[in-house]
This record gives structure tokens, C-alpha cells and sequence, in this order.
């Protein structure tokens, strides 16, 4: 199977969206439109509107190639954006991965420990992350986020993946110095740039299982984390059943499932943290490659 990605990206100064195959990106509102389909507006009212990829499958089996050829550009040459901009809300879980907790010297949570990320820190691939003039130790976390499809209340673990429209690579960018210092997290994780999120969202339906999906994070080409997502303590579905019995989940929410082990914090025999000039990249399992350079803030 073919696995179509949605993107969002620019292509001669024009943003649309559209699904990835191989390498050429299909612009879904074109296709749409010579089909006589009304689309919408972005790929997040896409998500609201309950669509669904088999509906794409069957718009391009009805669509001769030649046509498909006229509607899509090359990847190579169009710029990817981060897939969601609006979200009501990115909620976070930290401490969800066992060897995560091992090299923390934490315990096991009962039950996970969230916390809430500003969409205004939200940047896409090949967007670069700005470290603060006063933060000295700013570090990475590869983790695999949920893309909320539906709302929903008091989900059951049995009905949780009705509700996810599929799944994207994230990057929660941490200052340890002002989280460790503030004893809880929300400003270390909040400076704008710190929650890259991309390449793509692959949907529920084509992620294969995710309960099993490879994790790796690299700095300028180094392994730093290599894990998979059986080695979570939550998985997605319990996930969605207990953030929905606190907070009513909404289309469009991003939910950042945790990172495992490898954190810059933890290195052995001394942390090595994110510098100016770092390449940083998360992949995810039939995902992608989410890259991000690190800059230093301007004075």
C-alpha cells in the first residue's frame, strides 16, 4: 500500500494543501474542483468536515494521470508547512515512555502527567528554532502526536481511534534551566518556535499500528534517541480516554504523546543541549522527517 500523506505547503508563493504520494503532492482543492466538489477553505476545515482519505482514493482512481500530472507539483519544489496552525489546543504528556522515566530517576505515573503547549509556538519543516539570548540549556523531545478528528467527551479506550484523524511528528522543544528552575513546565516549553510539528499527517486509517512505530531523533546527523511507541506506559487509545474525561477534545487538537529516552539532560557523563547552528531532526514511523535548524534570537 501506497501510504498518501496531507500536507500543507507553498508552492510560487501560493498555499494550499494536498496529499503526498510518492513524491508529488496532489492539490486536494483542485482535485475537488474538477470533480465538481466543493473544498474547503484549509486542511484544518478539512479535518472538521469528517473527510476521509478513501475519498481521495477514489477522486484519483476517477482522475487519469494525465490530469493528476496538471493538478500536483514536485516535492522538491514546494515548501511543506506545519500541517496545523490553528489549534484550539496542544496538549502535552510528559513521563510516558519507561526508559523516559528510568534516566529521570522518576516513578512510573498512575496517570499521565499533562501539560499545555501555546499554538504560538508552533513552526513547520526546515523552520528554524529561535533559542532565547537567556536560555543555556534548550533540548529536544521526538514524540508522536495525535491529530484530533472529532469532538468528543468521556471517550472510551474501545472508541478512541473514531476520533483521531491521524498522526504527525512533534518536537517539544525544553529549556531545562527555566523548567527545572520554575518546578513545573509551562514556560520552558512555551517560547514561540519551541512545538515543530510536520512533516505531514499520515491518517489513522494508513499509520499502520500505533502501538509500534520507530522513534529517532538526530543532531547534526548523531542518534540521540532511537525508541518505539510499545515502549510507552500510555498508549494513543488510553491517551484519548483520559485527557477526554478532563477536557473536551476538539478537531484540530494536537496531542504530543511523550519521548522516550536520550534526552540532551540526561547524556552521560554531561548533558550536550541544542546550540546555534544544530540540525535537529525527528522521524516518526510512516510519518517522516520533521528537520530544524537552531538559531540563536537576534538582540
Amino acid at each position: 500500500m501506497i501510504i498518501m500523506r496531507l500536507v500543507r505547503y507553498t508552492y510560487h508563493s501560493n498555499e494550499s494543501y494536498g496529499i503526498l504520494r510518492r513524491e508529488r503532492i496532489i492539490d486536494l482543492p483542485l482535485l475537488m474542483k474538477i470533480k465538481g466538489r466543493r473544498a474547503p477553505k484549509s486542511l484544518e476545515d478539512l479535518i472538521s468536515s469528517g473527510w476521509r482519505i478513501d475519498e481521495a482514493e477514489r477522486l484519483i482512481e476517477e482522475t487519469s494521470e494525465k490530469k493528476i500530472m496538471q493538478i500536483s507539483v514536485n516535492k522538491k519544489e514546494a515548501t511543506l508547512k506545519a500541517p496545523i496552525l490553528y489549534p484550539s489546543k496542544i496538549i502535552c504528556l510528559g513521563l510516558n515512555y519507561r526508559g523516559h522515566v528510568e534516566e529521570t530517576g522518576a516513578k512510573i505515573p498512575e496517570e499521565p502527567i499533562i501539560f499545555m503547549k501555546p499554538r504560538t509556538s508552533i513552526i513547520g519543516p526546515d523552520e528554524p528554532i529561535v533559542k532565547p539570548i537567556f536560555v543555556k540549556k534548550m533540548d529536544y523531545e521526538a514524540e508522536l502526536a495525535i491529530v484530533v478528528g472529532k469532538k468528543g467527551k468521556r471517550i472510551s479506550v474501545a472508541e478512541a481511534d473514531e476520533y483521531i484523524f491521524g498522526y504527525t511528528a512533534f518536537n517539544d522543544i525544553s529549556a531545562r534551566d527555566i523548567q527545572f528552575k520554575d518546578g513545573q513546565w509551562t514556560r520552558g516549553k512555551s517560547f514561540d518556535t519551541f512545538a515543530p510539528i510536520g512533516p505531514c499527517i499520515t491518517m489513522s486509517s494508513q499509520i499502520g499500528d500505533p502501538m509500534n512505530l520507530r522513534l529517532v531523533t538526530r543532531v547534526n546527523g548523531e542518534v540521540r534517541q532511537n525508541s518505539s511507541t510499545s515502549n510507552m506506559i500510555f498508549n494513543v487509545y488510553e491517551i484519548v480516554y483520559h485527557l477526554s474525561r478532563v477536557m473536551t477534545l476538539e478537531p484540530c487538537d494536537i496531542i504530543a504523546t511523550g519521548t522516550p529516552e536520550g534526552i540532551a539532560a540526561f547524556m552521560k557523563p554531561q548533558p550536550r543541549f541544542l546550540q546555534p547552528g544544530d540540525v535537529v531532526e525527528v522521524e516518526v514511523e510512516n510519518i517522516g522527517v520533521l528537520r530544524n535548524i537552531v538559531i540563536e534570537e537576534s538582540r
